[in-house]
Protein backbone atom coordinates (compact mmCIF):
# COMPACT_ATOMS: atom_id res chain seq x y z
CA UNK A 1 0.00 0.00 0.00
CA UNK A 2 3.24 2.50 0.71
CA UNK A 3 3.21 2.39 -3.46
CA UNK A 4 0.07 4.08 -3.71
CA UNK A 5 -0.19 6.31 -0.53
CA UNK A 6 -1.04 9.90 -1.19
CA UNK A 7 -1.46 9.30 -4.97
CA UNK A 8 -4.94 10.31 -6.12
CA UNK A 9 -7.75 8.33 -7.12
CA UNK A 10 -8.13 8.91 -11.69
CA UNK A 11 -11.61 9.35 -13.22
CA UNK A 12 -11.15 9.90 -16.62
CA UNK A 13 -14.41 11.80 -17.60
CA UNK A 14 -16.33 14.51 -16.52
CA UNK A 15 -19.76 13.74 -17.85
CA UNK A 16 -22.32 13.31 -15.00
CA UNK A 17 -20.92 9.65 -13.80
CA UNK A 18 -17.43 10.67 -13.74
CA UNK A 19 -18.25 14.41 -11.70
CA UNK A 20 -20.53 12.33 -9.32
CA UNK A 21 -17.80 9.42 -8.49
CA UNK A 22 -15.09 12.89 -7.84
CA UNK A 23 -18.15 14.08 -5.34
CA UNK A 24 -18.34 10.30 -3.65
CA UNK A 25 -14.46 10.30 -3.05
CA UNK A 26 -14.02 13.37 -1.68
CA UNK A 27 -17.15 12.36 0.91
CA UNK A 28 -14.91 9.62 1.25
CA UNK A 29 -11.50 11.52 2.08
CA UNK A 30 -10.04 10.45 -0.78
CA UNK A 31 -8.61 12.55 -3.68
CA UNK A 32 -10.11 12.29 -6.99
CA UNK A 33 -8.11 13.77 -10.00
CA UNK A 34 -10.70 14.21 -13.29
CA UNK A 35 -9.06 14.12 -16.61
CA UNK A 36 -11.42 15.35 -19.06
CA UNK A 37 -10.26 15.65 -23.07
CA UNK A 38 -12.94 18.26 -23.71
CA UNK A 39 -12.71 21.85 -23.10
CA UNK A 40 -15.12 21.49 -20.37
CA UNK A 41 -17.22 19.10 -18.30
CA UNK A 42 -20.14 16.98 -19.99
CA UNK A 43 -18.50 17.73 -23.45
CA UNK A 44 -20.45 14.40 -24.54
CA UNK A 45 -23.75 16.04 -22.93
CA UNK A 46 -23.31 19.40 -24.99
CA UNK A 47 -22.76 17.59 -28.26
CA UNK A 48 -26.51 16.65 -27.91
CA UNK A 49 -27.49 19.54 -25.66
CA UNK A 50 -30.93 20.15 -28.03
CA UNK A 51 -32.07 16.79 -27.20
CA UNK A 52 -34.54 15.95 -24.23
CA UNK A 53 -34.61 13.78 -22.04
CA UNK A 54 -37.04 10.96 -21.33
CA UNK A 55 -36.07 11.06 -17.16
CA UNK A 56 -36.74 14.22 -15.06
CA UNK A 57 -34.28 15.67 -12.64
CA UNK A 58 -34.74 13.39 -10.24
CA UNK A 59 -33.47 10.72 -11.95
CA UNK A 60 -30.45 13.29 -13.23
CA UNK A 61 -29.12 14.12 -10.30
CA UNK A 62 -26.49 12.49 -7.65
CA UNK A 63 -27.16 12.39 -4.00
CA UNK A 64 -23.75 13.05 -3.34
CA UNK A 65 -23.15 15.87 -6.02
CA UNK A 66 -26.34 17.63 -4.39
CA UNK A 67 -25.01 17.40 -1.23
CA UNK A 68 -21.74 19.20 -2.19
CA UNK A 69 -23.61 21.61 -4.57
CA UNK A 70 -26.10 22.97 -1.91
CA UNK A 71 -23.30 23.21 1.02
CA UNK A 72 -22.74 25.91 -1.53
CA UNK A 73 -26.40 27.33 -2.23
CA UNK A 74 -27.65 25.64 -5.09
CA UNK A 75 -30.83 25.54 -5.78
CA UNK A 76 -32.32 21.97 -7.29
CA UNK A 77 -34.35 22.37 -10.25
CA UNK A 78 -37.98 20.73 -9.64
CA UNK A 79 -37.38 17.37 -9.86
CA UNK A 80 -40.53 16.36 -12.46
CA UNK A 81 -39.42 18.62 -14.86
CA UNK A 82 -37.03 16.72 -17.89
CA UNK A 83 -34.13 18.97 -18.91
CA UNK A 84 -32.31 19.14 -22.01
CA UNK A 85 -28.80 18.10 -22.59
CA UNK A 86 -27.96 21.72 -22.30
CA UNK A 87 -29.71 22.49 -18.93
CA UNK A 88 -28.29 19.84 -17.61
CA UNK A 89 -24.90 21.00 -18.25
CA UNK A 90 -25.99 24.65 -17.51
CA UNK A 91 -28.09 23.79 -14.37
CA UNK A 92 -25.79 20.70 -12.63
CA UNK A 93 -22.76 19.70 -14.52
CA UNK A 94 -21.09 23.56 -14.58
CA UNK A 95 -21.69 24.36 -11.35
CA UNK A 96 -20.85 20.87 -10.08
CA UNK A 97 -17.65 21.31 -12.14
CA UNK A 98 -16.21 24.67 -11.15
CA UNK A 99 -16.86 23.21 -6.91
CA UNK A 100 -14.63 20.07 -8.50
CA UNK A 101 -12.26 22.55 -10.32
CA UNK A 102 -9.08 21.48 -7.56
CA UNK A 103 -9.67 18.16 -8.79
CA UNK A 104 -10.44 18.72 -12.56
CA UNK A 105 -7.87 18.85 -15.60
CA UNK A 106 -9.79 19.79 -18.90
CA UNK A 107 -8.30 19.36 -22.52
CA UNK A 108 -6.34 16.42 -20.83
CA UNK A 109 -6.89 12.95 -22.90
CA UNK A 110 -5.93 9.97 -21.36
CA UNK A 111 -4.33 7.28 -23.98
CA UNK A 112 -3.27 4.39 -21.96
CA UNK A 113 -3.26 3.34 -18.56
CA UNK A 114 -1.14 0.22 -17.06
CA UNK A 115 0.69 -0.59 -13.56
CA UNK A 116 4.58 1.76 -12.97
CA UNK A 117 7.01 -0.45 -14.04
CA UNK A 118 4.67 -3.75 -15.35
CA UNK A 119 2.43 -4.30 -18.52
CA UNK A 120 -0.31 -7.07 -18.24
CA UNK A 121 2.22 -10.08 -18.26
CA UNK A 122 3.49 -9.23 -14.72
CA UNK A 123 2.61 -10.51 -11.45
CA UNK A 124 4.75 -10.10 -9.14
CA UNK A 125 4.29 -6.56 -6.97
CA UNK A 126 1.51 -5.76 -9.22
CA UNK A 127 -1.14 -5.22 -6.60
CA UNK A 128 0.96 -3.04 -4.93
CA UNK A 129 2.14 -0.94 -7.80
CA UNK A 130 0.59 2.42 -8.58
CA UNK A 131 -1.88 2.69 -12.10
CA UNK A 132 0.45 4.82 -14.78
CA UNK A 133 -2.01 7.29 -16.47
CA UNK A 134 -0.46 8.24 -20.06
CA UNK A 135 -2.04 11.67 -21.02
CA UNK A 136 -2.12 14.30 -23.61
CA UNK A 137 -2.03 17.80 -22.04
CA UNK A 138 -3.91 21.03 -23.77
CA UNK A 139 -0.29 21.85 -24.85
CA UNK A 140 0.33 18.32 -26.92
CA UNK A 141 2.61 16.92 -24.10
CA UNK A 142 2.66 13.94 -23.11
CA UNK A 143 2.59 13.11 -19.44
CA UNK A 144 2.96 9.85 -16.91
CA UNK A 145 0.41 10.47 -14.08
CA UNK A 146 0.86 7.83 -11.12
CA UNK A 147 -2.82 6.91 -9.72
CA UNK A 148 -3.86 4.89 -6.70
CA UNK A 149 -6.68 3.60 -8.49
CA UNK A 150 -8.83 4.33 -11.82
CA UNK A 151 -12.20 5.07 -12.77
CA UNK A 152 -12.93 4.93 -16.59
CA UNK A 153 -16.31 6.96 -17.42
CA UNK A 154 -15.06 8.13 -20.33
CA UNK A 155 -18.62 6.81 -21.74
CA UNK A 156 -19.41 5.38 -25.37
CA UNK A 157 -20.81 8.55 -27.57
CA UNK A 158 -17.29 8.99 -29.68
CA UNK A 159 -17.73 5.54 -31.36
CA UNK A 160 -21.16 4.71 -32.99
CA UNK A 161 -22.11 1.54 -33.95
CA UNK A 162 -21.32 0.35 -37.62
CA UNK A 163 -24.50 0.41 -40.03
CA UNK A 164 -23.62 -2.61 -41.51
CA UNK A 165 -23.82 -6.60 -40.80
CA UNK A 166 -22.01 -8.88 -38.62
CA UNK A 167 -20.93 -5.90 -36.81
CA UNK A 168 -18.84 -4.45 -39.39
CA UNK A 169 -18.95 -0.90 -41.23
CA UNK A 170 -20.67 -1.94 -44.64
CA UNK A 171 -18.73 -1.78 -47.76
CA UNK A 172 -18.37 2.01 -48.79
CA UNK A 173 -19.41 2.84 -45.39
CA UNK A 174 -16.68 4.91 -44.90
CA UNK A 175 -17.05 6.69 -48.51
CA UNK A 176 -20.22 7.58 -47.66
CA UNK A 177 -19.42 9.84 -44.84
CA UNK A 178 -20.18 12.66 -45.90
CA UNK A 179 -24.24 11.70 -46.84
CA UNK A 180 -23.77 10.30 -43.38
CA UNK A 181 -24.74 12.24 -40.13
CA UNK A 182 -23.64 12.21 -36.65
CA UNK A 183 -25.93 10.25 -33.92
CA UNK A 184 -29.01 13.00 -32.61
CA UNK A 185 -28.24 15.65 -35.57
CA UNK A 186 -30.17 18.70 -34.85
CA UNK A 187 -33.01 18.07 -37.27
CA UNK A 188 -34.89 21.34 -36.44
CA UNK A 189 -32.33 23.46 -35.09
CA UNK A 190 -28.91 24.39 -37.06
CA UNK A 191 -29.36 20.96 -39.40
CA UNK A 192 -32.23 22.07 -40.08
CA UNK A 193 -31.01 22.99 -44.07
CA UNK A 194 -29.27 19.69 -44.53
CA UNK A 195 -32.64 17.75 -43.70
CA UNK A 196 -35.60 19.75 -45.54
CA UNK A 197 -37.11 19.29 -48.57
CA UNK A 198 -34.79 15.96 -48.64
CA UNK A 199 -34.88 12.12 -48.96
CA UNK A 200 -33.88 11.00 -45.71
CA UNK A 201 -33.20 7.05 -43.68
CA UNK A 202 -32.93 6.95 -40.23
CA UNK A 203 -31.39 3.41 -39.30
CA UNK A 204 -31.99 2.16 -35.93
CA UNK A 205 -35.07 0.85 -33.91
CA UNK A 206 -33.95 2.60 -30.61
CA UNK A 207 -35.09 6.15 -29.01
CA UNK A 208 -32.48 7.93 -31.13
CA UNK A 209 -34.18 6.98 -34.32
CA UNK A 210 -38.08 7.71 -32.21
CA UNK A 211 -36.63 10.89 -31.83
CA UNK A 212 -34.71 11.71 -35.11
CA UNK A 213 -38.52 10.18 -36.81
CA UNK A 214 -40.34 12.59 -34.97
CA UNK A 215 -38.33 15.77 -35.86
CA UNK A 216 -38.52 15.05 -39.22
CA UNK A 217 -42.46 14.25 -39.40
CA UNK A 218 -42.46 17.53 -37.90
CA UNK A 219 -40.40 19.28 -40.60
CA UNK A 220 -42.41 17.18 -43.16
CA UNK A 221 -45.53 19.07 -42.25
CA UNK A 222 -43.48 22.87 -42.93
CA UNK A 223 -41.39 20.99 -45.80
CA UNK A 224 -43.94 18.60 -47.63
CA UNK A 225 -40.29 17.68 -49.94
CA UNK A 226 -39.01 16.16 -47.38
CA UNK A 227 -39.25 11.92 -47.57
CA UNK A 228 -38.92 10.08 -44.96
CA UNK A 229 -37.73 5.90 -44.85
CA UNK A 230 -36.91 4.67 -41.60
CA UNK A 231 -34.83 1.10 -41.92
CA UNK A 232 -34.23 -1.58 -38.96
CA UNK A 233 -32.90 -5.09 -38.82
CA UNK A 234 -35.88 -6.48 -36.82
CA UNK A 235 -39.14 -8.13 -38.89
CA UNK A 236 -41.11 -5.46 -37.62
CA UNK A 237 -41.68 -1.94 -35.26
CA UNK A 238 -43.90 -2.86 -32.71
CA UNK A 239 -41.05 -3.21 -30.04
CA UNK A 240 -40.00 0.38 -31.10
CA UNK A 241 -42.62 1.89 -29.88
CA UNK A 242 -41.74 0.53 -26.30
CA UNK A 243 -44.03 0.54 -23.28
CA UNK A 244 -46.32 3.28 -24.18
CA UNK A 245 -49.06 4.13 -21.85
CA UNK A 246 -47.64 1.36 -19.52
CA UNK A 247 -44.16 3.17 -19.40
CA UNK A 248 -44.15 4.94 -16.03
CA UNK A 249 -41.83 7.68 -17.49
CA UNK A 250 -44.68 9.90 -18.74
CA UNK A 251 -42.04 10.92 -21.53
CA UNK A 252 -40.95 8.07 -22.86
CA UNK A 253 -44.06 6.49 -23.09
CA UNK A 254 -45.40 9.28 -24.80
CA UNK A 255 -42.62 9.03 -27.62
CA UNK A 256 -43.49 5.38 -28.24
CA UNK A 257 -47.27 6.54 -28.41
CA UNK A 258 -46.21 9.59 -31.10
CA UNK A 259 -43.85 7.54 -33.47
CA UNK A 260 -46.46 4.60 -33.62
CA UNK A 261 -49.83 7.61 -34.82
CA UNK A 262 -46.86 9.12 -37.16
CA UNK A 263 -45.65 5.42 -39.10
CA UNK A 264 -49.69 4.92 -38.69
CA UNK A 265 -50.39 8.38 -40.87
CA UNK A 266 -48.20 6.87 -43.88
CA UNK A 267 -45.80 9.79 -43.27
CA UNK A 268 -42.87 6.97 -42.74
CA UNK A 269 -41.98 4.71 -44.92
CA UNK A 270 -41.09 1.60 -43.00
CA UNK A 271 -38.54 -0.76 -44.05
CA UNK A 272 -38.13 -3.78 -41.80
CA UNK A 273 -35.39 -6.74 -41.85
CA UNK A 274 -33.08 -4.55 -43.67
CA UNK A 275 -29.67 -5.83 -43.21
CA UNK A 276 -27.83 -3.09 -44.94
CA UNK A 277 -24.31 -4.58 -46.93
CA UNK A 278 -22.85 -1.60 -48.31
CA UNK A 279 -23.44 1.91 -49.97
CA UNK A 280 -22.61 3.45 -53.40
CA UNK A 281 -22.24 7.55 -53.12
CA UNK A 282 -23.35 9.12 -56.50
CA UNK A 283 -24.27 13.07 -56.99
CA UNK A 284 -27.56 12.60 -57.07
CA UNK A 285 -27.55 10.96 -54.46
CA UNK A 286 -26.79 7.88 -51.49
CA UNK A 287 -27.67 4.28 -52.72
CA UNK A 288 -28.30 2.08 -49.68
CA UNK A 289 -27.92 -1.89 -50.38
CA UNK A 290 -29.67 -4.47 -48.11
CA UNK A 291 -30.34 -7.72 -47.98
CA UNK A 292 -34.19 -8.32 -46.96
CA UNK A 293 -36.12 -11.70 -46.69
CA UNK A 294 -37.06 -10.68 -50.64
CA UNK A 295 -34.08 -10.81 -51.81
CA UNK A 296 -31.36 -7.73 -52.23
CA UNK A 297 -33.08 -4.18 -52.41
CA UNK A 298 -31.82 -1.00 -52.79
CA UNK A 299 -32.64 2.90 -51.69
CA UNK A 300 -31.27 5.79 -53.00
CA UNK A 301 -31.39 8.91 -50.30
CA UNK A 302 -30.10 12.28 -49.79
CA UNK A 303 -28.79 12.09 -45.83
CA UNK A 304 -29.12 8.93 -43.72
CA UNK A 305 -28.83 9.42 -39.52
CA UNK A 306 -27.29 6.69 -37.83
CA UNK A 307 -29.27 5.54 -34.76
CA UNK A 308 -27.76 2.39 -33.90
CA UNK A 309 -26.11 2.79 -30.72
CA UNK A 310 -22.80 3.22 -29.49
CA UNK A 311 -19.96 0.72 -28.26
CA UNK A 312 -17.08 0.98 -26.02
CA UNK A 313 -13.45 1.99 -27.18
CA UNK A 314 -10.95 -0.12 -25.12
CA UNK A 315 -7.95 0.63 -26.59
CA UNK A 316 -6.26 2.47 -23.88
CA UNK A 317 -7.14 -0.09 -21.78
CA UNK A 318 -4.97 -3.03 -23.27
CA UNK A 319 -2.32 -3.07 -20.81
CA UNK A 320 -4.58 -3.98 -17.98
CA UNK A 321 -5.89 -7.37 -17.09
CA UNK A 322 -9.86 -6.90 -17.89
CA UNK A 323 -12.23 -9.64 -17.19
CA UNK A 324 -15.13 -8.75 -19.89
CA UNK A 325 -17.69 -10.64 -20.86
CA UNK A 326 -17.26 -12.01 -24.44
CA UNK A 327 -20.62 -10.54 -25.90
CA UNK A 328 -21.49 -7.47 -24.76
CA UNK A 329 -18.03 -6.40 -23.68
CA UNK A 330 -19.33 -5.41 -20.34
CA UNK A 331 -17.37 -6.58 -16.71
CA UNK A 332 -17.68 -10.45 -16.99
CA UNK A 333 -20.61 -10.58 -13.70
CA UNK A 334 -22.70 -7.85 -14.91
CA UNK A 335 -22.46 -9.37 -18.63
CA UNK A 336 -25.69 -11.92 -18.34
CA UNK A 337 -27.83 -9.37 -16.24
CA UNK A 338 -27.47 -6.79 -19.27
CA UNK A 339 -27.10 -8.80 -22.44
CA UNK A 340 -30.35 -7.88 -24.83
CA UNK A 341 -30.24 -10.71 -26.56
CA UNK A 342 -30.62 -12.93 -23.32
CA UNK A 343 -31.83 -10.43 -20.93
CA UNK A 344 -36.06 -10.22 -19.92
CA UNK A 345 -37.17 -6.53 -19.90
CA UNK A 346 -37.35 -4.92 -16.22
CA UNK A 347 -34.99 -7.14 -14.47
CA UNK A 348 -31.50 -5.37 -14.07
CA UNK A 349 -30.50 -5.41 -10.90
CA UNK A 350 -29.11 -2.79 -9.13
CA UNK A 351 -25.06 -3.63 -8.87
CA UNK A 352 -21.88 -2.39 -7.31
CA UNK A 353 -18.41 -2.25 -6.70
CA UNK A 354 -18.68 -7.03 -6.91
CA UNK A 355 -19.83 -7.07 -10.13
CA UNK A 356 -17.65 -4.07 -11.86
CA UNK A 357 -14.40 -5.33 -10.57
CA UNK A 358 -11.74 -6.81 -12.52
CA UNK A 359 -8.73 -8.96 -12.26
CA UNK A 360 -6.69 -5.83 -11.88
CA UNK A 361 -7.51 -4.15 -8.19
CA UNK A 362 -8.48 -0.71 -7.95
CA UNK A 363 -9.58 -0.19 -11.58
CA UNK A 364 -13.28 -0.02 -12.61
CA UNK A 365 -15.24 1.04 -16.00
CA UNK A 366 -18.45 2.69 -14.66
CA UNK A 367 -21.30 4.55 -16.23
CA UNK A 368 -22.47 4.07 -19.70
CA UNK A 369 -18.68 2.10 -20.65
CA UNK A 370 -19.33 -0.60 -18.03
CA UNK A 371 -22.75 -1.66 -19.89
CA UNK A 372 -20.39 -2.17 -23.02
CA UNK A 373 -22.74 -2.78 -26.00
CA UNK A 374 -25.75 -3.22 -24.04
CA UNK A 375 -28.46 -0.35 -24.94
CA UNK A 376 -29.98 -0.59 -21.22
CA UNK A 377 -28.18 2.33 -19.33
CA UNK A 378 -29.37 5.03 -17.20
CA UNK A 379 -27.57 7.88 -15.26
CA UNK A 380 -28.83 6.93 -11.93
CA UNK A 381 -27.46 3.21 -12.77
CA UNK A 382 -24.19 5.02 -12.69
CA UNK A 383 -24.54 6.99 -9.87
CA UNK A 384 -25.14 3.82 -7.94
CA UNK A 385 -22.16 2.45 -9.25
CA UNK A 386 -19.73 5.27 -8.34
CA UNK A 387 -21.57 5.38 -4.68
CA UNK A 388 -20.14 1.72 -4.21
CA UNK A 389 -17.05 1.68 -5.61
CA UNK A 390 -16.38 4.61 -3.99
CA UNK A 391 -17.03 3.22 -0.29
CA UNK A 392 -15.27 0.04 -1.61
CA UNK A 393 -12.35 1.86 -2.26
CA UNK A 394 -12.31 3.93 1.25
CA UNK A 395 -12.66 0.35 3.12
CA UNK A 396 -16.15 0.44 3.62
CA UNK A 397 -17.16 -2.87 2.83
CA UNK A 398 -20.73 -3.04 4.30
CA UNK A 399 -21.69 0.15 1.98
CA UNK A 400 -19.97 -1.02 -1.20
CA UNK A 401 -22.69 -4.29 -0.95
CA UNK A 402 -25.64 -1.97 0.03
CA UNK A 403 -26.71 -1.49 -3.50
CA UNK A 404 -30.53 0.41 -3.91
CA UNK A 405 -32.19 1.71 -6.98
CA UNK A 406 -35.66 1.55 -7.97
CA UNK A 407 -36.32 2.83 -11.53
CA UNK A 408 -39.28 3.72 -13.58
CA UNK A 409 -40.73 0.59 -15.26
CA UNK A 410 -40.38 0.42 -18.96
CA UNK A 411 -43.67 -1.66 -19.41
CA UNK A 412 -41.75 -2.74 -22.52
CA UNK A 413 -38.27 -2.18 -24.17
CA UNK A 414 -37.16 -0.87 -27.14
CA UNK A 415 -34.93 -2.19 -29.58
CA UNK A 416 -32.11 -0.99 -31.03
CA UNK A 417 -30.01 -1.88 -34.33
CA UNK A 418 -26.92 -2.32 -32.18
CA UNK A 419 -28.66 -4.45 -29.77
CA UNK A 420 -32.31 -4.64 -28.05
CA UNK A 421 -33.16 -5.21 -24.65
CA UNK A 422 -35.94 -7.79 -26.30
CA UNK A 423 -37.50 -11.05 -23.93
CA UNK A 424 -36.03 -14.08 -25.03
CA UNK A 425 -37.82 -15.41 -27.57
CA UNK A 426 -40.27 -18.28 -26.14
CA UNK A 427 -38.85 -21.53 -25.35
CA UNK A 428 -35.08 -19.90 -25.78
CA UNK A 429 -32.53 -20.78 -23.03
CA UNK A 430 -31.47 -18.59 -20.46
CA UNK A 431 -28.12 -17.34 -20.80
CA UNK A 432 -25.55 -18.73 -18.21
CA UNK A 433 -25.24 -16.40 -15.52
CA UNK A 434 -28.46 -14.82 -16.14
CA UNK A 435 -30.93 -16.91 -14.02
CA UNK A 436 -30.99 -14.67 -11.07
CA UNK A 437 -32.42 -11.21 -12.75
CA UNK A 438 -34.02 -9.30 -9.88
CA UNK A 439 -31.43 -10.07 -7.81
CA UNK A 440 -28.47 -7.77 -6.93
CA UNK A 441 -25.17 -8.26 -5.03
CA UNK A 442 -27.25 -8.36 -1.90
CA UNK A 443 -30.04 -10.21 -2.91
CA UNK A 444 -32.84 -7.80 -3.08
CA UNK A 445 -35.19 -6.93 -5.71
CA UNK A 446 -34.04 -5.39 -8.86
CA UNK A 447 -35.40 -1.95 -10.32
CA UNK A 448 -36.37 -1.69 -14.06
CA UNK A 449 -34.47 -2.21 -17.03
CA UNK A 450 -34.88 1.06 -18.65
CA UNK A 451 -33.45 1.73 -22.31
CA UNK A 452 -31.14 4.78 -21.68
CA UNK A 453 -27.43 4.24 -24.38
CA UNK A 454 -28.96 7.36 -25.65
CA UNK A 455 -30.68 10.88 -24.66
CA UNK A 456 -34.42 11.14 -25.82
CA UNK A 457 -36.66 14.18 -27.14
CA UNK A 458 -39.65 13.53 -25.56
CA UNK A 459 -40.94 16.72 -27.60
CA UNK A 460 -44.90 17.98 -27.05
CA UNK A 461 -46.43 14.73 -25.48
CA UNK A 462 -49.97 14.07 -26.47
CA UNK A 463 -51.06 13.91 -22.71
CA UNK A 464 -49.71 16.16 -20.06
CA UNK A 465 -46.34 14.96 -18.67
CA UNK A 466 -44.76 15.90 -15.19
CA UNK A 467 -43.73 19.33 -14.98
CA UNK A 468 -34.49 15.04 -18.35
CA UNK A 469 -26.78 10.40 -21.01
CA UNK A 470 -22.51 8.95 -22.44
Amino acid sequence: MAETAGRPVVVIGAGPVGLAAAAHLLERGLDPLVLEAGAGAGAAVRAWGHTRLFSPWRYDVDDAAVRLLRRHGWTAPDPAVLPTGAELVAHYLAPLSALLAPHLRTSTRVLAVSRAGLDRTRTAGRERAPFLVRVRRPDGTVEDLLAAAVLDASGTWGRRNPLGRAGLPALGEAEAADRITAPLPDISGRDRDRFAGRRVLVVGGGHSAANALLELGELARREPGTRIGWALRSAGVTRAYGGQERDELAARGALGTRLRLLVASGAVEVHTSFGITGFASADDGLTVRAETPGGPRELTVDVLVPATGFRPDLTMLSELRLELDPAVEAPRRLGPLIDPEFHSCGTVPPHGERLLAHPEPGFYVVGMKSYGRAPTFLMATGYEQVRSVAAALAGDRAAADDVRLELPETGVCATDLGGSCDPPERGSTPRPGSERPGATDTGRPAGACCPGAEPLDAGPAPAPVPAPCR
